[in-house]
C-alpha cells in the first residue's frame, strides 16, 4: 500500500517497534490522525537482531500487547524466535499502523505552537510527538575493540546468529547480561571453548518451590511496583537478570559452566599487545549475582510463609565452584581465540531531538512517558514506569496512558476553537 505524506498530523510517532505500534493502536482508538516513521522495517529487531536459538526469557502469558494477548497452547512456556516473530506479525497486521518504513527522522524542533519533524520522506508539522525508539538504537562496543588483532572476528550480539557463523577456535563473550549469558551458553552447548568476561549483571532462578519465579513475582506484585515508589527511581539503569527459557526454561549458572570448561574472568579492563586485560573482580561479580538470586528466592519464601501456601521446600543457592585465582590477562593467540562477541549493549540515538527534555546523562526526563514539554512523549524505555515497561507485558499499558494524556491535551487545546465556531 502506497501512503502519501500529509503536511500536518495530530501526532507523529518515531519508531515502528512494539512501543510505536502500541501507540498507533491507541491513537486509532481515539480517532487521531497520525503517522509512524520507522528507520528500518516494522518490528525489525525481532526479525533481524536475534540469534537462531533465541527465545523469550519471560513466560508466554506475559505477552500482553494491546488487544493482542498470547492465545497459544503453552502460556507457561517460552516462545522461540519464529513464534515470537509470528506473534508480532499478527499484531502488526491487527494494528495496521500508518507506517512509513525506511524513513529516518533527522530533526525535531519546536515550531511556534507546533513541532516540526524533518524526515527523509519530507517535513511535517504535528501537535504532538511520541518518541518510541527505545534505548537500543546503536550496538555499542568499547574503544578497546579497535586494539584487537585484525585476524580476530568481532561481532555484536545484534549480529550473532549461531556458532557456525564463527571461524573455528575459541570465542570470547564480553558481557554477562541476558544476551551475553545466553549466547555463551549457545556456544558452550555447541562444544566451543568459551571465555566469558563477566560484569555486574544479577541472576535469577527459573523455577523455585514448584513454580516459575516470574509467576511468584507476579503474585507478590513486583510487576506493579513503579519508579515512583521509594528507592525505585534508579531502576532504569539496572541490568536485566540472566536466566533462560531455552528447552522449557532453566537457570544460567556460570559457576556450573566453569566446572564444564568455560573460562571466566572479571570485567574487561582493556586490550594491549595481543592480550585482553581484566579487573580482578570475578569473585565479587559471581557473588553479587548469587546474592540477588538468593534475595529473590527469600522474597518468595516470605510470601509463601505469610500466605500459608502449600509449596515444595526451598533452600538457598550455594556456590558450585569458586575461582582459585583472579586471571587478569588472556593471551589471545596462545589460547586460540579467533572471535570476540560484544555483549556490551546498545546506545540510544536522540541526536535528532532538538528539544530540552533530557537530564545531564542524556536520558529523557519524564513521568510515565510524559515529558516536561507539553506535547512530547517517550515510550518503550526500560522501567519507564514498571518492570514490564519496555517489554510485551506493559508497553501497551504505558502507550494507553500516554495517548490518553495526549488526547486530553488536544481536546483542551481545541475546546476554545469549537466554542468560538459555535458562536
Amino acid at each position: 500500500m502506497t501512503r502519501s505524506l500529509k503536511s500536518h498530523y495530530s501526532a507523529v510517532v518515531v519508531g515502528g517497534g512494539q512501543a510505536g505500534l502500541s501507540a498507533s493502536h491507541y491513537l486509532k482508538k481515539h480517532g487521531l490522525d497520525h503517522v509512524v516513521f520507522e528507520k528500518k522495517t516494522v518490528a525489525h529487531k525481532w526479525k533481524d537482531e536475534r540469534w537462531d536459538a533465541f527465545c523469550l526469557v519471560t513466560p508466554n502469558w506475559q505477552c500482553q500487547l494491546p488487544d493482542h494477548p498470547y492465545d497459544g497452547a503453552d502460556p507457561h512456556g517460552f516462545m522461540v524466535k519464529d513464534e515470537i516473530v509470528a506473534y508480532v506479525d499478527r499484531f502488526v497486521k491487527k494494528v495496521d499502523a500508518p507506517v512509513f518504513e525506511g524513513v529516518s527522522v533527522t530533526a525535531l524542533e519546536k515550531f511556534g505552537g507546533l513541532f516540526r519533524v524533518e524526515s527523509s520522506a519530507g517535513t511535517v508539522t504535528t501537535d504532538n510527538v511520541i518518541l518510541a525508539t527505545s534505548l537500543y538504537s546503536q550496538p555499542f562496543a568499547p574503544r578497546s575493540a579497535e586494539r584487537l588483532p585484525d585476524e580476530i572476528t568481532q561481532i555484536h550480539t545484534a549480529n550473532y546468529r549461531n556458532p557456525a557463523q564463527l571461524p573455528p577456535g575459541a570465542v570470547i563473550v564480553v558481557g554477562s547480561g541476558q544476551s551475553g549469558c545466553q549466547i555463551a551458553e549457545d556456544l558452550h552447548l555447541a562444544g566451543r571453548k568459551v571465555h566469558m568476561v563477566t560484569g555486574n549483571a544479577p541472576r535469577c532462578a527459573r523455577f523455585y518451590r514448584g513454580r516459575d519465579v516470574v509467576d511468584w513475582l507476579a503474585d507478590i506484585g513486583q510487576y506493579d511496583i513503579t519508579v515512583a515508589h521509594n528507592g525505585m527511581s534508579k531502576k532504569k539503569h539496572d541490568t536485566n537478570h540472566y536466566l533462560t527459557g531455552r528447552d522449557g526454561g532453566r537457570d544460567i549458572d556460570l559457576r556450573k559452566f566453569a566446572l564444564e570448561g568455560m573460562a571466566l574472568y572479571g570485567r574487561m579492563a582493556g586490550v594491549s599487545k595481543g592480550k585482553m586485560l581484566f579487573e580482578p573482580n570475578l569473585k565479587s561479580n559471581l557473588d553479587g549475582a548469587d546474592r540477588v538470586y538468593n534475595g529473590i528466592n527469600a522474597l518468595i519464601d516470605r510470601h509463601i510463609a505469610e500466605k500459608g501456601i502449600d509449596a515444595p521446600a526451598g533452600s538457598p543457592y550455594f556456590p558450585l565452584w569458586e575461582p582459585e585465582h583472579e586471571t587478569t590477562e588472556l593471551d589471545l593467540e596462545a589460547e586460540g581465540v579467533t572471535s570476540v562477541i560484544w555483549a556490551t549493549g546498545f546506545t540510544p540515538d536522540w541526536s535528532y531531538v532538538g528539544l530540552p527534555i533530557f537530564d545531564g546523562t542524556g536520558y529523557p526526563v519524564q513521568r510515565r512517558g510524559v515529558t516536561g514539554m507539553d506535547g512530547v512523549y517517550v515510550l518503550g524505555l526500560p522501567w519507564l514506569w514498571t518492570w514490564g515497561s519496555g517489554r510485551f507485558l506493559a508497553v501497551g499499558k504505558d502507550a494507553e496512558y500516554v495517548v490518553d494524556h495526549l488526547a486530553t491535551r488536544l481536546e483542551r487545546a481545541r475546546r476554545p476553537l469549537k466554542q468560538a465556531a459555535n458562536g
